[in-house]
């Protein structure tokens, strides 16, 4: 796991911050990972998976036609690049 220095943090943000953890009941640090973590990987972020199977599902994808899929699609490896 990375570590992460944060330097010259005033010092009424670094008092919020020790409040904001003790009502949470974690540490200062633990408080700030949890902040980082809701700010960079927010719970409504779209999901590539998640969106493919929405669109599925939105046009009545079964798992008939994605059989069906599967038997005509090729399957030949590509070719490697060649840079000569």
């Amino acid at each position: 796991m990375a570590i992460l220095t944060v330097r010259n943090v005033p010092d009424d943000v670094h008092r919020a911050l020790r409040v904001r953890a003790a009502q949470h009941g974690r540490s200062t640090e633990a408080e700030v990972r949890e902040i980082l973590a809701a700010v960079v990987k927010p719970e409504k972020r779209v999901r590539v998976g998640e969106a493919l199977a929405a669109i599925g599902r939105k046009i009545g994808l079964t798992h008939e036609d994605v059989a069906v899929l599967e038997s005509v699609r090729d399957k030949t490896p590509a070719k490697p690049l060649s840079f000569d």
